[in-house]
C-alpha cells in the first residue's frame, strides 16, 4: 500500500507539470519515497489545522519541486482537491509554480530561490528552542516540535547553506532534520565536475550528525534514519541517494530536472508503476491508507495538545505574558512611553541603542542581534542573555560574520511568530537582499537595521559608503524603508515597527553625530514626511531631505531667510512608502506641486526624480565613494554647507 501511494503521488506530480507545460519533472520521481515517508511516518501536522501551533514544519526548500509537494499534500488530505492539481502554476489556484507562504495549506515558507528555505528552517529550529524556554516551565510540551527540509544539490551548493548550517552546529539544533535528496545532477550536468563535496566530512566539522541512505526507494531504511535522527544531540543531515528521473526513459539525464515528460514517456512511467493511465488517477484506496495512517499518529498528539493549550490560556497572567509565542498580536504606545534620553549631539545608532533597550524588554516577540557587528550597530540588549547552545532563554543572537543567512533566518523566525531583528551596516544589506525580497513576500514582520547609512563614514572608504543601496532596498514591494533625522523621528520609527505585522521594515541609522531638532516630531513619522520648518510668509521654495540630512536642510534654510530674505518650507521624509501611501490632498499639502522643490539625501538620486522639479534640484551622490576624514569626502562631493546653499541660490533666481 505504501508503493500504491508513492506510485499516485508521483503520477499526480506528472500529471501536472504535463498539464502545464512546465516544472519540474526529476525531483517528482526521485524524492516521492522521501517525502511520503516523512509525512506518513513522522510529521505532526493536523490536516483540519494546518496552522496548528505546535505542528511540526517542513520546508520544502528545493522549491522547484512544487509538484512533488502539492501531489502529498492533496493525498494527505490537506484542503486542496483535484481541480488545483489541474490548474498548477495557474493564477487564483492554491498551486503556485513554486511553494508559497499562505497560499497553499500545509506550505511553512516560501521557496525557490536555493539555500533560502535551508536557513529559513535554522530559523524556525531557532525560534523553536527560544520560545520553549520561554514558556512556563510546567508547559514546555506546548511548543516541542521539530523543523524537517528537503534539500537538493543546488541548495548545498549556494554559500548561503554553509553560512547557516555552521550557526546550526554552533547552536546544536537537535531539532533541525534535513533530507538531502542526493541524485548528483545539477541543471546543467553531472555535478561531478563543479560539486563533489564530501558531506559526511563536512556536516561532522561543523557539528552535525550524518546519516546515509544508498537507495532512495528504500522507505523503510529512510524511516530508520529519520528516527535516528530525531534521538540525535545535534542537527542531522541524511543524505539519500536517489536517481533524478526514476523510471522515465530520461531517468538520470539532466533534461529531466525541468523539463515535461512526453506523452510515451509518461504512460510507460504510469504502466510501470502499475497505476492507471488516465491524467489526475486517484487510488481512492491508497489516499484513504494515507491519510488514516497520518491521523492514527497525529490526531492525540493533536488533541492532548489542544486540551493542554485551553488550560494554559485559561490563566489571565498567560495570555497576557506569553500569547505572542502562539501567534497573538500585541500592540503598543511608544510615543507616550517614558524615554530616559539625553539631549545631546550623538549618531542616530548609539540613540537606537538606548531606545531598543528600553523597549525591547517589553515587545516581548522581539529577538535578535547582529552579524558579528554588535559593537559598531550598537544593536545589543544589554539587561538581556546571548542566545548559546545551551541556553535559549535570552534575546541577543551573535549570527557571526554570515549577513546572508542572517536575513533568511529571520525569516524562518518570523514564520514562527516571532518579531525578530538582525543588523549589519548599510553597504552589507546587498548580502541579505535576496533574504529581504522574501520577506517582502510572504509579508513578514522582521526589522532590518543598517547603520552606517551614507558615505560620512569617511576613512573606510568606499567599499563602506553607500550610495545605491537605500534606492534598491526602497525599490524592494511591500518594505517601508525609515530613516530618522534624530531621536524624536527614531521614536516615532520603533513605534510604527513595533506595531508592524504584515511587512518588514529598515531602519538606517546614522554613524554620524545628528542634533535633536526644535521641531521634530516622533508622532508625524506615522505618515512619512510632513513640516520640519514651515515658510514665514511665502514658499519661495521646499527642501526636502532624510536622516542626517535634515539639519543641513534646516540650517540652510534659517541661513536662507536671514541672509537674503528667502523662504524656505523644509519637509522631512522619514519613511517615503509611509508619505505616498497617505491620500493625494495630504501630499500635495506638504508638497505642493508648483512650487520649487529640491532634494537633499547622501545617496543614489533614483527616488527622488518625481519629487524633485528637475535634475538640478537634486543634492544627492551618484557616484561611489572615496577613502578620506569626513571634511575631505564631503569637500570631494561639493556636499559642503556653502556648495548645496550657493546651487540652490542660483535655482531660485532662475
Amino acid at each position: 500500500m505504501d508503493e500504491r501511494v508513492i506510485a499516485n503521488i508521483k503520477s499526480l506530480g506528472i500529471d501536472m507539470i504535463h498539464q502545464a507545460k512546465s516544472g519540474h519533472p526529476g525531483i517528482v520521481l526521485s524524492a516521492a519515497p522521501i517525502l511520503y515517508t516523512l509525512y506518513a511516518n513522522h510529521l505532526n501536522v493536523n490536516t483540519s489545522d494546518a496552522s496548528w501551533k505546535n505542528r511540526d514544519r517542513f520546508v520544502m526548500s528545493a522549491g522547484h519541486g512544487s509538484a512533488l509537494l502539492y501531489a502529498t499534500l492533496y493525498m494527505a488530505g490537506f484542503n486542496l482537491d483535484l481541480e488545483d492539481l489541474k490548474n498548477f502554476r495557474r493564477v487564483g489556484y492554491k498551486t503556485p509554480g513554486h511553494p508559497e507562504y499562505g497560499v497553499t495549506p500545509g506550505v511553512d515558507a516560501s521557496t525557490g530561490p536555493l539555500g533560502q528555505g535551508i536557513a529559513m528552517a535554522v530559523g524556525m529550529a531557532i525560534a523553536e528552542k527560544v520560545s520553549a524556554s520561554h514558556t512556563p516551565i510546567e508547559d514546555h510540551s506546548l511548543i516541542d516540535h521539530d523543523i524537517y527540509t528537503l534539500v537538493g544539490d543546488g541548495d548545498l551548493m549556494e554559500g548561503i547553506s554553509y553560512e547557516a548550517t555552521s550557526l546550526a552546529g554552533s547552536l546544536a539544533l537537535d531539532n533541525l532534520i534535513v533530507l538531502y535528496d542526493s541524485n548528483q545532477i545539477s541543471l546543467d550536468g553531472k555535478t561531478e565536475n563543479v560539486f563533489d563535496d564530501d558531506m559526511e566530512k563536512r556536516f561532522h566539522s561543523i557539528g552535525w550528525d550524518y546519516e546515509f541512505v544508498k537507495n532512495g526507494e528504500d522507505i523503510k531504511t529512510i524511516d530508520n534514519a529519520i528516527s535516528k535522527a530525531k534521538k540525535n544531540k545535534k542537527p542531522t543531515i541524511i543524505e539519500i541517494r536517489t536517481i533524478l528521473g526514476r523510471g522515465s526513459l530520461l531517468e538520470g539525464n539532466h533534461v529531466v530536472h525541468g523539463k515535461p515528460l512526453e506523452d510515451d514517456d509518461i504512460s510507460q512511467l504510469k504502466q510501470n508503476l502499475k497505476i492507471q493511465d488516465t491524467a489526475f488517477f486517484v487510488d481512492e484506496e491508497a489516499k484513504d491508507y494515507f491519510r488514516k495512517k497520518m491521523a492514527e499518529r497525529s490526531d492525540s498528539k493533536y488533541q492532548r495538545w489542544a486540551s493542554d493549550y485551553k488550560k494554559f490560556s485559561s490563566k489571565s497572567d498567560n495570555l497576557n505574558d506569553y500569547a505572542y509565542l502562539f501567534g497573538r498580536k500585541t500592540f503598543y504606545n511608544f510615543l507616550d512611553f517614558p524615554f530616559v534620553l539625553e539631549d545631546k549631539k550623538e549618531a542616530t545608532r548609539a540613540t537606537n541603542k538606548k531606545i531598543m533597550n528600553q523597549i525591547i524588554p517589553y515587545i516581548k516577540s522581539m529577538i535578535g542581534g547582529s552579524a558579528d557587528l554588535a559593537s559598531a550597530t550598537n544593536v545589543i540588549i544589554d539587561s538581556e542573555k546571548d542566545i548559546l547552545k545551551e541556553d535559549f532563554s535570552g534575546k541577543n543572537i551573535h549570527f557571526g560574520v554570515r549577513e546572508h543567512a542572517m536575513g533568511a533566518i529571520l525569516n524562518g523566525m518570523a514564520l514562527s511568530n516571532l518579531k525578530p531583528y538582525g543588523s549589519t551596516f548599510l553597504t552589507f544589506s546587498d548580502y541579505l537582499k535576496p533574504a529581504i525580497r522574501m520577506s517582502a513576500l510572504m509579508k513578514l514582520p522582521v526589522t532590518y537595521i543598517f547603520s552606517h547609512d551614507s558615505f560620512l563614514v569617511g576613512q573606510d572608504g568606499p567599499t563602506h559608503q553607500p550610495i545605491e543601496q537605500i534606492s534598491a532596498l526602497r525599490n524592494i514591494p511591500n518594505v517601508k524603508v525609515y530613516r530618522p533625522c534624530d531621536k524624536n523621528e527614531l521614536i516615532g520609527c520603533w513605534n510604527e515597527i513595533a506595531n508592524t505585522y504584515h511587512h518588514p521594515s529598515i531602519l538606517l541609522l546614522s554613524r554620524t553625530e545628528v542634533e535633536t531638532l526644535e521641531n521634530s516630531q516622533a508622532k508625524e513619522v506615522q505618515r512619512g514626511a510632513y513640516i520640519i520648518r514651515k515658510e514665514s510668509k511665502q514658499i519661495d521654495g521646499i527642501i526636502v531631505a532624510t536622516g542626517s540630512e535634515i539639519a543641513m536642510a534646516y540650517h540652510l534654510a534659517e541661513s536662507l531667510w536671514k541672509g537674503q530674505q528667502i523662504d524656505m518650507r523644509v519637509v522631512s521624509m522619514p519613511c517615503m512608502e509611509s508619505f505616498f501611501a497617505q491620500d493625494i490632498t495630504y501630499q500635495e499639502s506638504i508638497l505642493p506641486k508648483e512650487k520649487l522643490t529640491f532634494v537633499i539625501e547622501a545617496a543614489s538620486s533614483s527616488d527622488w526624480y518625481r519629487i524633485a522639479s528637475n535634475k538640478d534640484c537634486l543634492f544627492t551622490v551618484d557616484q561611489f565613494g572615496v577613502s578620506g576624514t569626513k571634511d575631505e569626502v564631503i569637500n570631494y562631493f561639493h556636499y559642503d554647507f556653502n556648495s548645496i546653499k550657493n546651487d540652490i541660490l542660483r535655482q531660485i533666481k532662475k
